[in-house]
């Protein structure tokens, strides 16, 4: 998996593949490197059988393929890997998608736990908005590297989307932020 841009995901098989949490987990650990049913077996918890099922689900819907083979104690060994370093969801369904995700795999928070959950609201003219999305896409892919960079996994999920927060008209009663004139 090189740079390449995000694979648009269109089929409902590709959607489907990735809602189901044993699928979800098994692409977060393919994002980190190629692995053996044996390897994402241990990973996981589960077992071969379950694991092989949703590598096959995941390669049905394009998602996973076969990066290599190798024989071991008379049988072959399969590594996986993801076809795509990243998927890119439509717009009507991708916010929902993501969202749903990110709550499931989020660890409730143990006591000194740098996590971190607010909710801003940005006012910006479009043109602001689309440099700070090219910003947040940047810092997005300086980010992005192997484990070997740290020992804990932190999820952060960026939104920037246009807010259904209507706009007050100006203030001609001379009234301050404070509501006191």
């Amino acid at each position: 998996m090189t740079d390449e841009p995000l694979l648009a995901l269109r089929s409902s098989a590709q959607h489907k593949a990735l809602g189901h949490p044993i699928r979800h987990s098994m692409v977060n650990l393919l994002r980190q490197r190629p692995a053996t049913l044996g390897e994402l077996t241990a990973a996981l918890g589960s077992t071969k059988g379950t694991v092989g099922y949703h590598v096959r689900i995941l390669r049905e819907a394009g998602l996973v393929r076969l990066a290599s083979t190798r024989r071991v104690r008379g049988g072959t060994e399969q590594r996986f890997e993801l076809i795509n370093r990243g998927f890119r969801l439509d717009e009507e369904t991708g916010a929902r998608f993501l969202y749903d995700a990110a709550l499931a795999e989020m660890a409730p928070v143990r006591p000194g736990d740098p996590g971190h959950t607010v909710l801003y609201h940005l006012w910006l003219a479009p043109d602001e908005a689309r440099a700070l999305a090219e910003r947040l896409e940047t810092f997005d892919h300086e980010q992005r590297e192997t484990p070997e960079r740290g020992t804990e996994a932190y999820g952060l999920l960026l939104s920037l989307y246009r807010a259904d927060i209507p706009l007050l008209p100006p203030d001609d009663h001379g009234i301050g932020s404070q509501g006191c004139p």
